[in-house]
């Protein structure tokens, strides 16, 4: 890396299309045309306009048009310059990706820190014939920056070969797992895992992530028609909502666009959603606007979680996480069921993961705890209400204590009814949530520690709760409230002797 005002190092040439992988290159010039209509580079654009508002003038004439044509052409020039100073290679130790203008900046992963590969297409990236390669590392997390490394702008053939040079170059460097399973000798070149189907998109209403998508649409379009002049703004005058039917009319439509708005967000999203074995990998493919191919290592998956919202569990629908090693934001880059039938997420879960048994429940000191926890804001609100009542007859808080308390005791039991734990010989699992209930099935061979914690109720209640270490997803999975004197046979049982041993760092159950 140089100093800002250094001369720049000299860039290699492009290499030719008969280069060895190892020969740095430039990604596409057609990228330059994506960059400047999307204004990326507008942080370096907007300072220089400034001088044009201030010789035309906030209000002159032609103000609008100059704007245009100077922040375009200093957007073309910024974008020219960024794509001649940046370059890429991947060589059988490292993907090394070099960028910067005035100061120079080298970000090199070693292949045994790559996790994954995802190669995503957004629509006017399609439309120029280009991709985007995301590299997933774990360097990432050791470094504090950018778990990805992305090479932006390559033509399609040149994305789908980067992506099987990464992982060719990351398996030879990193040798084969060994404690993973082995494989048949005679694999399947492709053997399908999942597929969406549009019938699913029905349950994208009860998905609070989904809903969201057309809340924002409504947000910045009530954001742009506030920025536009006064005279150009259209006539919005909404319904008179104080009719008690124009009102329940209003709300039934509200309800029905933000459902469908909904449905179609979850259809851009995972349109034509497929999940495959090739090998060694598990791919994922996906998108309606923005084409994306997942590709992620099975020696490096650990295990899958099992989610499942509150309005999900009604219909019975979940989705389905992989759990890779070091791989963060399992949400988004782990995710292989984006949505669909519980039965469907079950399967696919136990394709992650051998199904270690059904649950075992927690016991009563646990659902007593969670009861005291979820009413205990309630009857201090209830107290307080109690004595203002006293003291001055307004009984508004009283009522609103006495509606806590009496909410809180179906919130308790449906947080106890969500713990459990179960141990199979080749793997475990642990379940929590209300709101969202996350199920985690885990390989005995992704734990790499216990965590105790034990409050003082819990103590006094002979509980406590036990979180599995391991270095994919979260980072750590937790058993809440379980019986003490389980502690022990529990981590025993889900990662071996060394959890209990004297001295080894091991939990400890209370005694």
């Amino acid at each position: 890396m140089t100093a800002p005002g250094a001369p720049p190092p000299a860039v290699p040439a492009p290499a030719p299309v008969g280069a060895p992988p190892s020969a740095p290159r430039r990604s596409s010039p057609r990228i330059v045309l994506v960059h400047t209509v999307t204004f990326r580079q507008a942080r370096q654009v907007v300072p220089a306009a400034i001088p044009v508002v201030a010789a035309v003038g906030p209000d002159g004439p032609g103000v609008a048009v100059a704007l245009v044509v100077v922040v375009t052409a200093l957007s073309l020039l910024f974008a020219a310059l960024s794509w001649w100073r940046t370059t890429y290679a991947d060589t059988p130790a490292a993907v090394v990706v070099n960028r910067g203008l005035l100061a120079r900046s080298v970000r090199t992963v070693p292949n045994d820190r790559i996790r994954g590969v995802e190669v995503e297409a957004p629509a006017l990236h399609r439309l120029f014939g280009l991709v985007r390669v995301r590299v997933d590392a774990a360097a990432g997390s050791i470094t504090g920056g950018d778990e990805e490394v992305v090479v932006d702008g390559v033509p399609r053939a040149e994305g789908d070969r980067l992506r099987a040079s990464v992982l060719t170059h990351r398996r030879t460097a990193g040798g084969p797992d060994l404690l993973a399973p082995p494989l048949p000798q005679e694999t399947p070149a492709e053997v399908e895992l999942a597929r969406f189907r549009p019938r699913w998109l029905l349950y994208a209403p009860l998905v609070a992530g989904y809903l969201a998508v057309p809340l924002a649409g409504v947000g910045a379009l009530s954001r742009l028609l506030q920025e536009l002049p006064r005279e150009l703004r259209p006539d919005l005058t909404g319904p008179d909502l104080s009719d008690a039917r124009v009102l329940a009319v209003s709300v039934v439509v509200a309800l029905l666009l933000l459902a469908l708005g909904a449905v179609l967000g979850a259809a851009v999203v995972n349109w034509g959603f497929r999940l495959v074995r090739r090998g060694g990998s598990l791919v994922a493919v996906r998108g309606l606007v923005t084409h994306r191919h997942t590709e992620l290592e099975v020696d490096r998956v650990r295990g899958g979680t099992l989610v499942e919202g509150l309005g999900m569990r009604l219909v019975r629908a979940a989705r389905v996480n992989a759990l890779v090693t070091g791989l963060g934001a399992a949400n988004r880059r782990g995710q292989l069921l984006p949505l669909g039938p519980r039965t469907e997420a079950v399967r696919l879960l136990r394709v992650l993961a051998e199904d270690p048994g059904p649950l075992v429940a927690h016991p009563p000191a646990a659902r007593r705890r969670q009861l005291v926890r979820a009413v205990g804001s309630g009857v201090l609100v209830t107290a307080a209400g109690a004595a203002l009542t006293a003291a001055t007859g307004w009984w508004g808080l009283l009522a609103a204590g006495i509606a806590l308390t009496v909410l809180g005791v179906p919130v308790g039991l449906g947080r106890y009814a969500a713990l459990g734990h179960a141990v199979g010989p080749r793997s475990f699992s642990v379940r929590s949530g209300l709101l969202v209930r996350e199920q985690a099935v885990l390989q005995r061979r992704a734990v790499v520690g216990w965590q105790v914690r034990q409050s003082v109720v819990q103590r006094r209640a002979g509980l406590a709760t036990v979180v599995a270490c391991v270095g994919a997803g979260t980072g750590g999975y937790a058993a809440v409230d379980v019986a003490a004197a389980d502690v022990g046979p529990f981590t025993e049982a889900a990662s071996g002797p060394w959890a209990t041993a004297p001295g080894g760092g091991g939990p400890v159950p209370a005694g």
